[in-house]
C-alpha cells in the first residue's frame, strides 16, 4: 500500500473541498476501497473520511423515502419504512455480502463500488482498460464466466457487482450529490456509464462530488405489494451474482404494469450487463390472459397447458406428458 494523507471531513463542503484537490477518494465503510488499496489496484494520494457527516438517516419523503448515503446496509434493510414501502430494496440488500459486511457497508459506497472482474483486481495482469486505460482487456480472450454480454465494448466486458443498484434501477431512484459546482439530482438510469471507449469512467460524478442521499419516489411505492429481487449465485451467502433481476408490478383492472431491471450475469446467462439497466419492454402495460373471454385463443391455450395429458409408458403405467 503506497503512502497517502488522511483527512477527516468536518462537514459536507469540507469533504468536497478536500477531495477536489488532486487524486483523492472518499471512505465510509471501506469495504471496497480498502480492499482495492491492499491489492494495489487503487492508490489514491488522499483519503477523505466522511463518517462524521450527518448523512445516515432514513426519512419519510412525502410517501417516498430519503436514504442517507452513510446509512448502513443492515440499518436500511431492516428499517420499517423501507420494508413497508420498498421491500424490493430490503431484499436486494440482504442478498448481498455477509452480515458483517452489511453492518459496515454504506449506501453511497454501494452505488459506486468497482467491478469484481478478476483481471481488474489483479495488478499482475497488465491488460485492463479499467485499471490502466489503453492497455487492453485480458478478459476478452480469458476466463469469462462472470463477465457481461450486454452493454459491453471491445475495450471491456466487466459486470457491475451491486445488488442494491438493480433494485434502485427498477424503482426509478434519484441520486443526490454535492460537488464543486453545487448540488444536483441524478436520475438513477443516468448515474452509471457504459464502457464504450473509456471503461475507466464508470459514472458521471465529477472529482470531489459526494453522494449525499438516495431518493425513492412516492410514485414507485405502489409497486410494494408485488416486487421481487432474484439472484443466481454459486453459494447462498457472500457471493456475487452470476445473474440478477429486480421485478415489480402493479395491477390496474385488466392491465399489469411492470418494472424490471437486470445486471451482473455471466456469459452463458441472459441479462448480463455492465451497468444496472431497466428493461424498456417491461414498462408497457400488458393484457392478462385470465381476463380474456373463454372463447379466445389465449384462454384456450391457457386451459390446454394447465392440465397435463397422460400417455402410456412401455411398462403400461400412465405418465404425465
Amino acid at each position: 500500500m503506497h503512502p497517502f494523507t488522511f483527512v477527516r471531513a468536518p462537514d459536507t463542503d469540507g469533504a468536497v473541498s478536500a477531495a477536489s484537490a488532486g487524486d483523492a477518494a472518499f471512505v465510509a465503510g471501506g469495504t471496497n476501497l480498502v480492499d482495492l488499496m491492499r491489492l494495489g489496484v487503487m492508490q489514491p494520494r488522499r483519503i477523505v473520511d466522511v463518517n462524521g457527516l450527518p448523512l445516515a438517516d432514513v426519512e419519510d419523503a412525502g410517501g417516498g423515502i430519503r436514504i442517507g448515503a452513510l446509512a448502513k446496509h443492515t440499518d436500511v434493510a431492516y428499517h420499517a419504512l423501507v420494508r413497508e414501502r420498498f421491500p424490493l430494496v430490503a431484499d436486494a440488500l440482504l442478498a448481498g455480502a455477509s452480515p458483517q459486511l452489511r453492518n459496515m457497508a454504506s449506501i453511497g459506497g454501494n452505488l459506486l463500488q468497482r467491478t469484481r472482474c478478476p483481471y481488474f483486481r489483479d495488478p499482475g495482469t497488465p491488460a485492463c482498460n479499467k485499471r490502466v486505460p489503453g492497455s487492453g482487456c485480458a478478459a476478452q480472450a480469458g476466463y469469462q464466466r462472470s463477465h457481461a454480454v450486454l452493454g459491453t465494448s471491445e475495450h471491456c466486458i466487466a459486470t457491475h457487482p451491486s445488488d442494491l443498484c438493480v433494485a434502485l434501477a427498477a424503482l426509478d431512484a434519484i441520486v443526490h450529490t454535492r460537488g464543486p459546482n453545487g448540488a444536483r439530482a441524478i436520475a438513477f438510469g443516468e448515474l452509471h456509464t457504459l464502457p464504450a471507449d473509456h471503461p475507466e469512467r464508470e459514472h458521471v460524478l465529477a472529482p470531489g462530488e459526494l453522494v449525499t442521499h438516495v431518493e425513492l419516489p412516492a410514485a414507485s411505492a405502489r409497486f410494494a405489494k408485488a416486487s421481487r429481487y432474484v439472484k443466481v449465485r454459486d453459494r447462498a451467502s457472500f457471493a456475487f451474482a452470476l445473474a440478477s433481476a429486480a421485478v415489480a408490478l402493479v395491477m390496474d383492472g385488466s392491465v399489469i404494469e411492470t418494472r424490471a431491471s437486470r445486471s451482473a450475469a455471466s456469459r452463458p446467462s441472459r441479462g448480463a450487463a455492465t451497468t444496472p439497466s431497466r428493461s424498456s419492454s417491461g414498462t408497457r402495460p400488458i393484457r392478462r390472459c385470465s381476463r380474456a373471454p373463454p372463447t379466445s385463443r389465449c384462454s384456450r391455450r391457457t386451459r390446454a397447458t394447465a392440465t397435463p395429458s397422460r400417455s402410456r409408458s412401455r411398462s403400461g403405467r400412465s405418465r404425465a406428458r
